[in-house]
């Protein structure tokens, strides 16, 4: 995969808003004493299986709303929901990847040097869900050095998610370390808080924008009572 155009527009929240929205094997991850929301739009390119070569993929343009937790002390995200505009892929997502995906509508135009990106969820029995907002890189690059708040929302290498059977699952994600730079955004219409049963948070967020990385993610695991299969 290739996520190119991704734009990290993050929440700090109290952790007893988010943690009984996780599953219990999973610990909440926290900075500075806060948990954090993120939402995240961007594009994917050229999905595909590892073994068909480059170029043969589909795009997916996505929208996903997710925070940050760690079992048995390895970090990762947590989502609670991915809206992509694709059928096949999100069918796929849901029943090899056991990813709560969702079919959207999603626009994802260059608009004057900056991003405009517009989704709308189309699934079928879904709590609706929208999203609008233009952005694009600010000032000079970010450095995400270990420790700070750029790397613990960004430099995550797993995601974890509760299959529809209560299990909890995993995977592995490769890729360099992300290229961020400081975000403009301007938020037109935002439901994703609420779709998933949050309030919208009162707090000031923080904004990053990377142009993209090229990755590659493991099979989606089972972890026991215990231990990561």
């Amino acid at each position: 995969m290739g996520w190119r155009h991704v734009c990290f527009a993050n929440w700090p929240v109290d952790p007893g808003v988010v943690e009984p929205h996780i599953p219990e094997r999973l610990t909440l991850d926290t900075y500075d004493g806060h948990a954090w929301l993120s939402v995240v739009p961007f594009t994917n390119v050229d999905v595909r299986p590892r073994f068909f070569p480059s170029g043969t993929g589909v795009p997916l343009p996505e929208l996903n709303l997710r925070t940050y937790v760690t079992f048995d002390g390895n970090p990762g995200v947590y989502f609670f929901s991915l809206d992509a505009d694709g059928i096949v892929g999100v069918a796929g997502a849901r029943l090899f990847h056991h990813l709560p995906y969702y079919y959207a509508t999603i626009d994802l135009t260059a608009e004057n040097g900056r991003l405009r990106f517009t989704c709308r969820r189309r699934h079928p029995g879904a709590r609706p869900a929208a999203f609008e907002a233009t952005y694009g890189p600010s000032g000079n690059r970010t450095d995400a050095k270990r420790g700070t708040l750029a790397h613990f929302l960004t430099e995550r290498y797993r995601y974890y998610t509760e299959a529809p059977d209560g299990s909890v699952r995993y995977a592995d994600i490769q890729h360099e370390s992300w290229p961020l730079y400081d975000a403009d955004i301007e938020i037109k219409e935002n439901t994703l808080f609420e779709a998933n049963g949050f309030s919208t948070p009162d707090t000031d967020p923080i904004h990053l924008y990377s142009p993209g990385v090229k990755t590659i993610a493991s099979k989606n695991k089972r972890i026991t009572a215990s231990r990561i299969q």
